[in-house]
């Protein structure tokens, strides 16, 4: 029998994930850009306007991001129905993260093709794109505003956790 618990290995990269939002929770520029800061009032409105458009941009990127997830997650629970009960929470928790990065919601989830042909297979997809869509999320922290910088580094967390998870359940559906 194989033990299916947790490991140091996960034990370790859930840590880093999470040590890595804590880090970023903190990384604001401290600038309050008031009237002691010398700056002029035209370049604090042209780099507000730049941030809120950086900001739109990278929410929307994420967004997308994570409507294609939630479609992944759809379609293997409609091409393997007995992968439903496992992967319910994750795509619940995935529904919540484009719902938190686009509050008006109003797009669908994005059905992206398979090649997989078993269960197995279809979850080791869904873990392959979710350390994608971890390792994008990290890479937009660079760009990000820190209220968006802090949110992405806690959907890169929750990300990284899911692929680990669907690894594991990958592993317990071949066998």
């Amino acid at each position: 029998m194989r033990r299916t618990g947790t490991t140091r290995r996960g034990v370790f990269t859930a840590t880093g994930a999470i040590a890595l939002g804590a880090v970023l929770a903190g990384c604001g520029d401290g600038s309050g850009g008031g009237e002691g800061s010398g700056r002029s009032g035209a370049a604090t409105a042209a780099e507000q306007a730049s941030a809120a458009r950086a900001d739109r941009r990278i929410r929307a990127a994420a967004a997308r991001t994570s409507l294609e997830l939630l479609g992944g997650y759809e379609q293997v629970v409609r091409a393997h129905p007995a992968t439903a009960a496992g992967l319910a929470p994750l795509r619940d928790a995935v529904r919540a993260h484009a719902k938190a990065l686009a509050p008006s919601g109003g797009q669908a989830p994005v059905l992206p093709r398979s090649r997989a042909t078993d269960a197995g297979a279809a979850v080791r997809e869904l873990a392959a794109a979710e350390r994608r869509a971890a390792d994008a999320r990290l890479a937009a922290l660079v760009e990000a505003p820190p209220e968006l910088a802090r949110l992405l580094a806690s959907i890169a967390a929750a990300d990284a956790a899911h692929a680990y998870l669907l690894t594991e359940l990958a592993k317990e559906t071949s066998s």
